[in-house]
């Protein structure tokens, strides 16, 4: 970009891109999809470039051009989940952050937007989310039934898949801040590695790259949180306290993905330590991933992995 370029000009065409992006990530069948990713860069360059002011009154320029082109509610979904975000990220680029200490406030601030975007839907709008898809599901697997009963399948087995329908149902409708911190993850992670690559373009300097992978760890905080959350499961249905169980069950979920993430960086960091070819790893990765049984263990592993370290005895051995 032109150096000369003034911040007020500036500001202006990168709120003039974001609602272009904004518009097109709707109106554009599939490929909209991919362009959600790209919505906070223009906001993430100009904070960095021109400072969090800039920023945050482009910010409200997009959202105010979204307003005249497609109504308050798509407007409202665009401001929160990428252009704030957009802020953050550009704003934790400007001091000079970490990865890490970039990922984890624009992670923070895309979960909240999902958050405040389920209460709004919710709660403003009276539509349940929730019911709603758990009313798809039902029916799709309805559909799927009938499919199999057309093909001739055994009844017995079709009733006894039918019987695990509602349990199913139940537990998506229970996690839904699990799915939607996915979504979170997901779109952070995707603008990031798009602003880097667009940073890159423009010669401009990016925060130093996440640790190699068998690196990674995690604070004990979240071992604790497992160990809590199942108690808190525990008491919950001995006081038949539905919000605790909620919370719980949640928590849990979530420690369990912490630790499962540094369970497979520890198991990589053993196939570095003792030179396992990528072809077998990737064999061990994928086997260790479809089998629901070898999860558990390797979440259990990464967890116990907070407190005893287990790459430091490797490396005591050697």
């Amino acid at each position: 970009m032109n150096s000369k370029v003034t911040p007020i000009v500036e500001g202006g065409l990168m709120a003039a891109l974001t609602a272009i992006l904004g518009l097109a990530s709707v109106y554009l069948p599939i490929v909209g999809l991919v362009i959600e990713f790209f919505c906070p860069i223009p906001i993430v360059v100009l904070t960095v470039r021109q400072g969090l002011k800039f920023g945050t009154a482009a910010v409200v320029a997009s959202f105010i051009l979204l307003l005249m082109f497609m109504g308050p509610v798509l407007s409202i979904r665009i401001a929160l989940s990428f252009s704030l975000c957009g802020l953050v990220l550009g704003e934790c680029l400007r001091r000079g952050f970490s990865a890490v200490k970039c990922l984890v406030p624009t992670l923070a601030m895309s979960f909240a937007a999902q958050i405040v975007m389920l209460v709004m839907f919710m709660g403003i709008m009276g539509v349940d989310l929730i019911g709603e898809n758990m009313q798809i599901i039902r029916e799709s697997f309805d559909q799927s039934f009938k499919f199999y009963e057309e093909m001739g399948v055994d009844p017995e087995t079709i009733g006894y898949s039918k019987t695990m329908i509602e349990p199913i149902a139940r537990l998506i409708g229970l996690l839904t801040p699990i799915i939607l911190f996915f979504v979170a993850l997901i779109n952070t992670v995707g603008s990031y590695c798009i602003a880097k690559w667009i940073f890159k373009k423009l010669k401009m300097k990016f925060a130093e790259p996440l640790p190699p992978f068998a690196q990674w760890r995690f604070p004990i905080a979240f071992l604790y949180l497992a160990a809590f959350s199942a108690l808190g499961i525990y008491w919950s249905e001995s006081w038949q306290s539905g919000g605790l169980h909620f919370v719980s069950v949640n928590a849990l979920f979530f420690a369990a993905l912490i630790g499962l993430t540094q369970g497979l960086s520890l198991l990589s960091f053993i196939a570095d330590r003792y030179n396992i070819s990528k072809f077998v790893r990737r064999i061990i990765f994928v086997v260790v991933i479809l089998n629901f049984m070898f999860l558990e263990i390797i979440a259990f592993t990464g967890l116990f992995d907070m407190i005893f370290d287990y790459r430091k005895r490797l490396q005591k051995k050697s």
